[in-house]
């Protein structure tokens, strides 16, 4: 056994072993056991299903926060930018596109341009990434309330309809469309010039700027990538619901911010992956069922999702203060 360990393919197992993503997976697994215990249907495949697609929308906000939490910064207008897609996609409508791509394309276009505004405050302006995006919140949840008052909008867009609605092979087409997003994600994250700049300026911004890494640029890249994912977040909950509504995108902040945070990316910056995020997903909403299936209040779900982040925050503080 010992002699294994020293081997190249030993130590790498046991780096893989002892990662947080790893870690991750294997409760998401434990549970999914203890819950197929619990209730009878819980393990069935169709409900599996339901909730990897349940997950897919947290995982696609969780995306664009993952890039910016490795940055250094935070991004908690997340829940906001979701709530402007879902609810300003409908009322878009161009009779010439009757597949409803440009309406599409017009939101994200928006929604990314949001991200943008957010990156321009914290890089240009110096303004904390928490006070700016939650200004950037604070102004897009008034403007929504203005906008839509109260009343819900059906989305009629056929694009959006496929998409939340759609099974192609029997797999859910908001899951293919998280599958695409997150290769694209994990590409850009782990084998380009640009993840690399990410991590360090996270690590360390004032030895990454003086090293070159475009501190500006970069920070606009992460706050209008969060911009745009969490808008098509926006497009697959509005076709998974058939309605949009003020308020739609906000139980997915702090879901973004504990999926991140469980995947195993430090809340500080400079270290993590979105394939520890992708886990850290699924298994929220798989307790969010799990809680469901023993008849608990609904207030344990926060309970629970709160002290997570608390004792991950904490653990992440310890490593940092290793490193």
């Amino acid at each position: 056994m010992t002699a294994w360990k020293e081997t190249v393919g030993g130590r790498r197992a046991l780096t893989i072993l002892r990662s947080r993503p790893f870690l991750t997976v294997a409760i998401v697994a434990a549970v999914w056991i203890v819950a197929s215990f619990v209730s009878r249907g819980f393990g069935a495949y169709g409900h599996l299903r339901y909730l990897v697609e349940l997950a897919a929308v947290i995982g696609l906000v969780a995306a664009g926060q993952t890039f910016v939490v490795i940055a250094g910064g935070i991004d908690l207008s997340v829940a906001a930018i979701v709530t402007v897609s879902a609810v300003s996609l409908p009322l878009l409508s161009w009779q010439a596109d009757p597949t409803g791509l440009t309406a599409v394309l017009a939101v994200l276009a928006l929604t990314t341009t949001i991200g943008l505004v957010n990156g321009l405050g914290v890089a240009l302006l110096r303004v904390h990434p928490m006070i700016m995006t939650l200004a950037m919140a604070t102004f897009l949840q008034g403007l929504l309330i203005i906008i839509a008052g109260g009343s819900a909008v059906t989305a009629e867009n056929p694009l959006v309809r496929w998409i939340g609605n759609a099974r192609p092979a029997g797999i859910p087409a908001g899951v293919l469309l998280w599958v695409a997003v997150s290769v694209i994600v994990l590409a850009a994250m782990h084998a380009t010039s640009f993840g690399a700049r990410l991590f360090a300026m996270g690590a360390n911004p004032l030895a990454a700027t003086l090293s070159g890494v475009p501190f500006a640029s970069t920070t606009l890249a992460v706050y209008g990538i969060s911009g745009f994912t969490s808008g098509l977040a926006g497009v697959l909950v509005l076709g998974m619901n058939g309605q949009g509504y003020v308020g739609i995108g906000d139980p997915y902040l702090l879901a973004s911010i504990a999926a991140v945070v469980l995947g195993g990316t430090s809340i500080l910056g400079g270290l993590g992956t979105y394939a520890g995020t992708i886990p850290g997903a699924i298994l929220l909403v798989t307790i969010t069922a799990l809680i469901t299936v023993v008849n608990a209040s609904p207030g344990w779900r926060s309970i629970l999702f709160g002290s997570l982040i608390l004792g991950l925050l904490l653990l992440s503080g310890r490593e940092q203060a290793r490193r």
